[in-house]
């Protein structure tokens, strides 16, 4: 082969080289492509994003698992843009800032709870607007700080927000050993309540232990045979336990569910007020949860931690229920 002939391909290589060394970083996220069972989720090489004006990248360190997450994947909430990336709770470090941000700076340690337009947390990397970014808890690590964002602030914001939890009071909270509910009891608690809970019985001792006042084996007993006038219950599961929760209200008190919004007949029958709501993002909020963590008030229990990979595998252990606490996706080992 002459060397005439290999000039023009040895040029065309050099030529290009640049565009090689400027191809638009990549990361692995978990992905679905269309909905359905624990199998769509794909583990795969996708683009990285950059963050828009307002918003900072994230180096996911670990990601949370909630229950919305295989719910959104088997399609319980209609469409979706294709390809998704799953996740709303992160923990990592601050890696890039984009425009107009103040906050933070590259290395930053961080959580959040993210909104999923802009890509969820099963991922190496999330952008991130920085207005729902909150500071992590210096005295957890990230594994524990990923499980806290979604659930927390749900339990924040259901009992002080809706409810109006107040010192004094009573409130009921069902699957109190859950990944809402373990937090439910600690901030309810926080806010001087006496505190009742629901959970199987190998959750008792770990109930006790993060402060509930009393915990009812609703596999022996039945809630409404033990508790009266409780000026809040929390609702997390719907159903047949939301139906048996309204005799155990005292009139004029608080049925706020997570899941299914009350009856209105039954709330006018029982001389109550009642809601279903659905959790925000909230960094204030997010911080005063970060300032309880560090001052120990509230323990995130993590039951479970996975490689990102399986993520699968993760929600097949959150569809089975009685998970206590959170599991947790690991993303930087």
């Amino acid at each position: 082969m002459s060397h005439s002939f290999l000039a023009p391909l040895a040029a065309l290589l050099v030529n290009l080289a640049p565009l090689a060394s400027h191809a638009p970083p990549t990361m692995h996220a978990v992905r679905i492509h269309e909905f359905g069972g624990a199998e769509v989720l794909k583990y795969e090489e996708t683009p990285r994003p950059e963050p828009a004006l307002g918003e900072i990248l994230i180096k996911v360190h670990a990601a949370g698992v909630n229950p919305v997450d295989w719910k959104i994947r088997d399609g319980a909430f209609g469409t979706g843009t294709f390809p998704m990336i799953l996740g709303y709770d992160v923990s990592g470090t601050v890696e890039t800032v984009g425009e107009g941000t103040t906050r933070f700076k590259k290395g930053d340690e961080v959580f959040a709870y993210l909104f999923l337009q802009r890509g969820g947390g099963y991922a190496e990397y999330a952008a991130v607007a920085e207005s729902i970014v909150a500071a992590k808890p210096s005295t957890i690590d990230h594994v524990h700080a990923a499980g806290v964002p979604l659930a927390a602030l749900t339990a924040w914001q259901a009992l002080g927000d809706v409810a109006k939890l107040t010192e004094g009071q009573t409130v009921l909270i069902h699957a109190g050993a859950g990944g809402v509910g373990h937090f439910a009891v600690q901030i309810a608690k926080a806010r001087g309540a006496t505190v009742i809970a629901t959970a199987s019985a190998r959750n008792h001792d770990y109930l006790k232990s993060i402060g509930a006042d009393k915990v009812i084996d609703y596999r022996a007993e039945k809630f409404e045979d033990v508790v009266r006038d409780a000026d809040v219950v929390l609702d997390p599961i719907g159903g047949e336990t939301q139906e048996r929760s309204f005799g155990v209200i005292r009139k004029g008190g608080y049925l706020v569910s997570i899941v299914q919004p009350p009856n209105p007949q039954r709330l006018k029958e029982a001389g109550i007020s009642g809601s279903v709501f659905l959790v925000r993002p909230d960094a204030g909020q997010l911080a005063q949860i970060a300032r309880l963590i560090d001052a120990g008030k509230i323990k995130p229990h993590v039951s479970q931690t996975l490689p990102l990979a399986e993520a699968g595998k993760a929600h097949a252990l959150s569809q089975a229920g009685g998970t206590r606490g959170k599991i947790v996706l690991s993303v930087v080992p």
